[in-house]
């Protein structure tokens, strides 16, 4: 099946920095706000809509794409 032909959820850079800072780093929520510069509130509602997501496409079986949002790269904003 062509990638182009499937259903696709996008995550942002936050989405996707958020799963990764809890779930696969096992911070805290705190201290994982803390890393990203945003409050507590902004990174549970990135972190909440970001698993919502990625279950959505486990389930569904829709592809994930990565892209977009805004991030810090080595002193750079993009």
């Amino acid at each position: 099946m062509d990638p182009a032909d499937l259903n696709t959820v996008t995550l942002t850079l936050e989405d996707l920095e958020a799963i990764r800072l809890v779930d696969l780093l096992g911070l805290t929520q705190e201290d994982a706000a803390s890393q990203m510069g945003v409050s507590r509130k902004t990174f549970w509602n990135d972190l909440k809509s970001a698993r919502k997501k990625v279950a959505m496409a486990l389930t569904r079986g829709f592809a994930l794409r990565i892209e977009g949002g805004n991030y810090i790269l080595r002193g750079e904003v993009h």
